[in-house]
């Protein structure tokens, strides 16, 4: 799988781990590297072989926000089309099948928060602090997905401040599923893709499917999108292997079970 110097993409059998790979800027995202995310992330969803996708990157500093300093003598056409690299690039990530899991630590700003809520989830260091300062740097950005996260008002504190956020605040507010030390966070990162990536695929398509479509309705039709999902599950009969599964865990000592 290609990879270019700013992101590096290393595929580890059914895991792959996509890099933000500029420490010397703190990871500040680019054009280019806007660009090469949608490629990979289209490339992976394509991908029958990788079952999950962890997002990091190199360096104490997660995504250091918008390369402003790309934008010298640059007019507003270029600046626009820029914003919309952006734009596809977080698409392609929220539109992959995968399962997708940030791991973060360290400043995540601007857009270094857009990549992280592009995810599936995120997990982070106890170092890891969060900043939506675009409207201080004279411009508008995360509007839209940060008050989806964590709510309207929430959302308008933090932008319209540009304040900075611990950890543990963004946990509360769910902008990320777990907090873990520091020098825990590549194992636990490790651990959680394995996980992922021993469940039967096509569930955890379906899943995640399931969960995205849902959200954008009601509970009577997020009902019918599980139950189709269900369908599709039972046809391709892969969920025999679940069974036998769950029976040998449950002689093993392990009780838990469906819904």
């Amino acid at each position: 799988m290609s990879t270019s110097a700013m992101v590096i993409c290393r595929r580890e059998g059914a895991i792959a781990r996509v890099v933000l790979n500029r420490p010397e800027a703190r990871n500040a995202l680019n054009l280019q590297m806007c660009l090469e995310l949608r490629r990979l992330f289209e490339e992976l969803d394509g991908d029958r072989d990788i079952r999950v996708v962890l997002m990091a990157s190199t360096g104490p500093v997660f995504c250091a926000g918008a390369d402003l300093k790309e934008r010298v003598d640059k007019d507003e056409r270029w600046v626009l089309e820029r914003r919309r690299a952006s734009f596809a690039a977080y698409d392609a990530i929220a539109r992959c099948a995968k399962p997708v899991v940030a791991l973060v630590q360290g400043p995540v700003v601007g857009s270094g928060g857009e990549i992280l809520m592009s995810c599936d989830f995120a997990i982070a260091s106890e170092k890891t602090t969060f900043r939506f300062p675009e409207p201080q740097w004279g411009t508008v950005g995360a509007t839209q997905r940060l008050q989806r996260v964590i709510g309207k008002m929430r959302a308008k504190e933090l932008l319209f401040t540009g304040r900075v956020m611990p950890v543990a605040e963004a946990y509360e507010r769910g902008l990320v599923a777990r907090v873990v030390p520091h020098e825990d966070l590549a194992r636990v990162g490790d651990e959680v893709a394995a996980a992922i990536a021993a469940a039967p695929p096509l569930a955890i398509v379906l899943t995640k499917q399931a969960v995205d479509l849902g959200h954008e309705t009601d509970l009577a039709n997020g009902i019918r999108i599980e139950l189709a999902a269900i369908e599709r599950c039972l046809a391709d009969g892969g969920w025999r292997d679940g069974i036998a599964k769950f029976i040998q865990q449950t002689e093993a000592g392990a009780t838990d079970g469906e819904g």
